[in-house]
């Protein structure tokens, strides 16, 4: 049987237009009760990277999560919001400062449901997830379709990282800092969570050097839909222009039989995504490299590198890409911030992190030779 996947077009966040097609994204697939069950316990994880309004299509748009709280309590859902964003010294004062600057808290209060921290976790393998899982029937997930430095995109997969508990998320950068390793550690955590139902918010997409504030907000004007979060990110994928090969974290997952990662085994409602005619989004620099035909890539890997570095004049001097590093090799100093070359492991947290867009790419010197 066919993977189900809807595709419904949105053209402005205004509250009638998001309500409706976020109802038209679940119908087209049976209805939310295909799904949840009347009457459960329900956890509502959006993507909340950091603490920057929803102009800046960094986070999940707060009336994406709105529309969705509005057809879970049709069915007597008990609702709860929370997600893990990357945050540096109080944890628990920052997330609520997240909460906060992206409208998500004012939804909690307005629509009377809970918002939670994930400050208790539980281990499961390689990594801890939030408690809240335990306590909660069903997982609903709610990705925004962004670009991603390390990853290329962030989407039904990459956004379960946010269930990884407090600042644990910068040990697995560690322990895991190829991109191949990473994907795998990525689809761990899908394979533990497995969400119920996926909507991933691309009204107002992200493409470049994403998934922060470097990247750049996109109109899309379009939801996506299923419980297959596979499938969704290769639809996903095959929209923005990208190869679903391409995303390390797609093919594994579809390799371990979690999902279908193939286009013509994917029943798409809704949109034809033949007839959109969507100009491909600009990829982050660093993935330039995937460009290469693949004996190349073996074969010039040590000497095509990518770097992070400050760009100072945008530097504020906020210390966030110093305490997210994981490998601790950034240094704040008078004039800014400086790396330790031998140490960084060219991850982009610090990138992803930045709220200031201060964080640029370097290249080595053979991949400027070649053009990439």
């Amino acid at each position: 049987m066919k993977a189900k996947i809807s595709i419904v077009k949105c053209n402005s966040y205004e509250p009638v237009c998001v309500e409706q097609a976020v109802r038209d994204t679940v119908n087209l697939l049976g209805g939310i009760t295909s799904f949840i069950k009347p009457g459960s316990c329900v956890l509502v994880k959006p993507n909340l990277l950091m603490s920057k309004g929803p102009e800046y299509a960094i986070t999940t748009h707060p009336q994406v999560v709105r529309s969705v709280i509005h057809i879970l309590k049709e069915i007597n859902c008990r609702v709860i919001i929370g997600d893990g964003p990357s945050v540096w010294g109080q944890y628990i004062e920052n997330v609520d400062e997240v909460y906060e600057l992206t409208g998500i808290k004012k939804v909690a209060l307005e629509e009377g449901v809970q918002l939670v921290n994930f400050d208790k976790r539980r281990m499961r393998d390689k990594f801890p997830l939030t408690t809240w899982l335990d306590e909660c029937d069903y997982l609903v997930n709610l990705p925004k379709c962004k670009t991603h430095e390390f990853t290329l995109i962030t989407g039904a997969i990459k956004n379960l990282f946010g269930l990884v508990s407090g600042t644990y998320k910068t040990e697995l950068h560690k322990n895991y800092f190829q991109p191949d390793e990473f994907a795998k550690i990525l689809v761990d955590i899908y394979q533990e969570a497995r969400p119920a139902l996926t909507i991933i918010d691309g009204i107002l997409a992200m493409e470049g050097d994403g998934p922060g504030s470097s990247g750049r907000p996109r109109k899309l004007n379009l939801l996506l839909g299923g419980c297959d979060g596979v499938a969704l990110d290769t639809v996903m994928a095959r929209i923005m222009g990208i190869k679903h090969q391409e995303i390390l974290s797609t093919k594994e997952a579809a390799l371990r039989g979690l999902g279908e990662g193939r286009l013509d085994r994917i029943e798409i409602k809704g949109e034809d995504i033949n007839q959109l005619n969507i100009r491909p989004f600009i990829m982050p620099q660093a993935s330039k490299a995937g460009n290469l035909p693949d004996i190349l890539k073996i074969i010039l890997k040590s000497l095509i590198k990518y770097y992070p570095y400050s760009l100072r004049l945008k530097c504020t001097r906020c210390a966030h890409c110093v305490n997210i590093c994981p490998r601790k090799c950034i240094v704040l100093k008078k004039k800014g911030i400086v790396f330790n070359y031998r140490q960084c492991i060219a991850c982009f947290c610090c990138q992803e992190g930045c709220p200031s867009a201060a964080i640029g790419v370097k290249k080595s010197l053979l991949a400027k030779l070649i053009g990439l």
